[in-house]
């Protein structure tokens, strides 16, 4: 597979309906199932028909013939597809996509704010990671760096999740990460679809992780916001945290993601000893991009 192929950027509006429609039972929608359906999910002809659109017009919208419904269209295809908020604003986007050259594109460059790194260098019993807009990490403080540390793609959470051999111990919770994960890493990247790094680390992974090529197909639009998320952490064991993701307004596309555990919990005084074993090392750094390995 090439990795063009697995991020094409020529009818997103289609390749979404598509997506979503194919998730979706007919007895969901109040439909009969039928007893021969030659494809999973909606017909074409069903969702127009929910929609209050021609078929023939929701034809040529999954078909790049029509790329710009309006909104009124949108919000009814949203509706029948059973989109959430971020679903939809994304659905709005692909039907009026920002011109390219109003983007901002991330990549190897990114840099973090000074002002950024020092109000990070006082949270130190606060893990926090800048990341960018393909989940690389692009800085760290101390906790921050411990709390990853000792993987084979710590500085790059994408990786870290699909391709490192401990993924699947060190997230308890790997199934529901990696589905968040996938759905983060499309709202991070919005339209943008002609990213180099995001064509890059899409057709790196649509290549060695069958669960990625699954998750990646399904569309699954959602904002890295706020959550719980366990960890089983090599060296203190257990942590149960939650974290806050912030955008960085003074650098589209970055994200501040900020973890901490319930007061007086097991979770809590895991997170102090893994500060303790790192005292010393105050200093929050920006994390240089790793050497990447493409081999199967």
């Amino acid at each position: 597979m090439d990795s063009k192929d697995s991020v094409d950027s020529e009818n997103l509006l289609g390749q979404f309906l598509r997506a979503r429609r194919a998730l979706l039972r007919p007895e969901d929608l109040g439909l009969p199932a039928g007893a021969r359906r030659r494809v999973a999910g909606l017909r074409r002809e069903e969702v127009a028909m929910l929609a209050g659109v021609s078929t023939d017009y929701y034809v040529r919208l999954e078909q790049g013939r029509e790329r710009n419904p309006s909104a009124q269209v949108v919000d009814a295809l949203a509706r029948v597809l059973g989109l959430e908020e971020d679903a939809l604003a994304h659905l709005h986007q692909l039907a009026r996509p920002v011109p390219a050259a109003r983007r901002r594109k991330g990549g190897r460059g990114e840099q973090v704010s000074p002002v950024l790194l020092r109000m990070m260098e006082g949270w130190h019993r606060t893990p926090a990671v800048v990341l960018g807009r393909c989940l690389t990490v692009l800085a760290h403080n101390a906790l921050g760096r411990a709390l990853f540390a000792g993987h084979t793609h710590s500085g790059d959470l994408l990786r870290l999740v699909f391709l490192d051999p401990d993924a699947r111990e060190f997230y308890a919770d790997w199934d529901r990460v990696a589905v968040n994960t996938v759905a983060g890493l499309r709202a991070a990247v919005g339209t943008d679809y002609d990213d180099p790094q995001l064509i890059e680390v899409v057709g790196e992974l649509s290549l060695r992780s069958e669960e990625f090529r699954r998750l990646w197909a399904r569309h699954d639009i959602q904002q890295k916001a706020r959550e719980s998320k366990r960890f089983r952490h090599p060296v203190v064991g257990e942590l149960t945290l939650d974290y806050e993701s912030l955008t960085v307004n003074s650098a589209p596309g970055q994200q501040l993601v900020v973890y901490q555990a319930d007061p007086g919990s097991p979770s809590e005084h895991a997170l102090s000893l893994l500060g303790s074993l790192t005292a010393g090392d105050d200093s929050p750094q920006a994390s240089p991009h790793e050497e990447k390995d493409f081999s199967a």
